[in-house]
């Protein structure tokens, strides 16, 4: 994973501190920053927005699998129109489902979540967020979705200092 390489480069230049080194992104971006801290342990902190890539399946159960999720209705529309291969098609999923990677991070963990959001619904969110085992924090919006989050940047660089 590139977001992997680069974070263990940065580190390993003279003029970083890798004890202070975190992740950051939004949507995919903060899936990417999830998975990041998983795979590399040094991560200090990770401060994500309404992270993406988390609980495909429960998304296609909620029937919200348009815009960022459509090329799964577009798989089984091409490859397997009778859901016969749908249990192995999520279980494979499973493997790059940041939900599955939650319980691996170590570093303090600060998620942005809009409870109003279809493109990354909350529960989807919630279940990277349940396995987190290390230090974290969730900053609730009742009424944004994947959109912009009033302060989340304000406090996302107040987190990292």
């Amino acid at each position: 994973m590139a977001r992997v390489q680069l974070a263990r480069v940065v580190m390993s230049l003279n003029e970083v501190n890798a004890q202070q080194v975190s992740a950051y992104g939004g949507s995919q971006g903060g899936g990417l920053a999830l998975a990041c801290a998983a795979l590399e342990p040094r991560i200090q902190r990770v401060a994500t927005v309404y992270p993406f890539l988390s609980d495909y399946q429960r998304v296609w159960e909620m029937d919200l699998a348009v815009r960022a999720y459509e090329e799964l209705q577009s798989y089984f529309r091409l490859f397997d129109p009778l859901h016969i291969r749908e249990t192995d098609v999520f279980t494979k999923l499973g493997y790059i489902d940041i939900q599955h990677l939650a319980p691996r991070i170590k570093a303090e963990v600060l998620v942005f979540c809009g409870l109003a959001g279809t493109v990354c619904p909350p529960s989807t969110q919630f279940a990277a967020y349940n396995k987190l085992t290390c230090p974290k924090e969730m900053v609730i919006y009742p009424d944004y979705g994947h959109e912009n989050l009033p302060g989340h940047i304000d406090r996302g660089f107040g987190f990292f200092s």
